[in-house]
This record gives C-alpha cells, structure tokens and sequence, in this order.
C-alpha cells in the first residue's frame, strides 16, 4: 500500500495523535488491507457513473426527514454539499487509505459539527448512505465482480470513515471544554488594579495545584504588566486552607517578589489563623492582615 503525506499541516490529525502508526493500527482492526483497496479502485468508473444516483437518492432521503432537513437551511447549502457527498463518493473508490485520506474524512466530520448535527443524526445518515450504495452494489455490477466481497469492502471502508468524524467530534468537544475551562478560570483569578501600582487578586473557592498554578502566571503577568509595588490577596473566600494552599500562598508571594513587588495576604479569618499555626506553616515571609 503506498502512501502519500498529505500537503497541508495536519493539525486535526495530530490533535487527535493520528499519525502513520496509529493509521495502520486502525487499519488492521477495521481489517482493511490492500485487496479491499485494490478491489475499490477497480471499481472507480462504476462509482463515477453511479455518483450522482446515489448522491440524490441520498439527500433525497435526508431531505425529507424533519429532524435531518433542518440542518440544510437553503438551497446554496444543499447544492454545496451535495458536491462534497459527491466527492466523498468517489473518494471511497481511490484505492488509497493515507494520512491524506485521514485529514479528509476528518474535515468531513468537522463540517456537519460545525453545522451542529449531533452525532445521533450523523451517524443515522451513514446508516442510509450504506443501504444506498450496497442496494447498488446487489443489482448493478460490472460482470464478474464478487458483490459479496465488495459488499465487506465497503462496510469496512465506510466504518472506517465514521470512526474519523466520531473524532472530529469529539475533538471539537474537547477542544469547547476547554476553553470553558481557561475562561473560569481566567474568572477565578480576577486581578483588579485599586491604586497607582497596587493590585488586589479576591479568591473565592477551593484552590487545588493547577489553579495555584493559574494564580500565580496571572499575578506575576499582572504585576509585570501594571508595574505593580504592591500585590494583595484576599484569601476571605477560600473556605480551607491547608499546608498545601499555605505552600502556594508562599510561592506565589516568593515569586512576586522577585518582579519587584510586594504581596500582601488578607481575609485571614480567626480559624484560618488558627489552622495556620496548627499545621506549623512558617509564617514569617509572608505579609499579612486580617482584612482590608
């Protein structure tokens, strides 16, 4: 089987660590090897002559179910994909299933996320899309073609391809979490300037290692950023503070010092204090008040 790399970056690929190993794991489990490839390829002008029928039998089906037609808004939508269906069509019959192959069915299933068709209604679609073409496949191949082995072929290829796009969605998924993330937590370190060269950072929640690690990148840009001379945080509503969110404290305000700042930790309540000295955290670099 011979491959060709695909000319553009494959950045979704390798988002989703999809790379010449991985393909050919992937392969073997789908059990697709060279006789399937070459057994397609053979049969590249049937699916040229036969594109457009099962291309609009297709939408024809589609377009007519409610639930799927909604995601087809005009005219100009459906001629478009109907071209890339068309594309996809013939795709199946190439003879080929490289990293290029990959980045192309991945961008397939990118496409209907981004058009917000979830992956019940995309999947039901390839459900039809296959009963289509293996209708074809029972009635209508060229003379000494073994219908039951193209018939595998296909399924294999055509799995194949949905697994893809079920990644492509999943790695738009991922992707939405986590900038949902990196926006709760840009929310959960609010510096706010009060003075000339002086910042104040509220907590509010727990805080574990990595939004230690949050607080302390956002401070140290922040006071970098405002020439800050003086950095306060207000620990009145973090509701526990142990040895390790004491450790923190005390590395955040190691670090601020040497930017040229001061830090300044306030909100201390009485059983804070008291946990404090309970736990035997040593207070002494750090600055301190009961509240501001």
């Amino acid at each position: 089987m011979i491959r060709r790399e695909a000319p553009a970056a494959r950045s979704l690929a390798a988002r989703l660590r999809i790379d010449e190993r991985e393909l050919d794991s992937r392969l073997a489990f789908f059990q697709i090897g060279p006789d399937d490839l070459a057994r397609l390829a053979a049969l590249r002008p049937w699916a040229e002559r036969h594109m457009t029928d099962v291309v609009e039998a297709f939408y024809a089906l589609i377009l007519g179910h409610p639930q799927s037609r909604r995601f087809f808004p005009d005219d100009a939508t459906v001629r478009r994909v109907k071209k890339l269906q068309s594309e996809y069509f013939v795709g199946l019959f190439e003879g080929r299933c490289d990293m290029a192959y990959v980045d192309n069915r991945l961008r397939v299933g990118q496409a209907h996320e981004q058009m917000g068709m979830a992956p019940k209604w995309y999947v039901g679609a390839y459900r039809r899309y296959l009963a289509i073409l293996l209708d074809r496949v029972s009635t209508d191949l060229p003379e000494g073609t073994d219908p039951k082995a193209v018939y595998h072929s296909i399924v294999k290829l055509v799995s194949f391809d949905m697994s893809l796009a079920i990644d492509a969605y999943i790695a738009a998924n991922l992707e939405t979490l986590g900038r949902h993330q990196a926006a709760i937590r840009e929310l959960s370190t609010p510096v706010i300037k009060v003075h000339d060269h002086v910042l104040l950072l509220p907590l509010i929640g727990a805080i574990d290692n990595q939004r230690a690690e949050q607080v302390m990148e956002t401070v140290l840009v922040r006071v970098i950023e405002e020439k800050a001379k003086a950095m306060i945080i207000d620990i009145a509503g973090v509701p526990v503070v142990d040895t390790k969110i004491a450790g923190h404290l005390l590395n955040t305000t190691a670090a601020v010092r040497l930017v040229g700042a001061q830090t300044i930790v306030t909100g201390i309540s009485a059983q804070v204090a008291r946990t404090i000295i309970q736990l035997g955290v040593d207070t002494s670099r750090m600055h301190t008040l009961a509240r501001l």
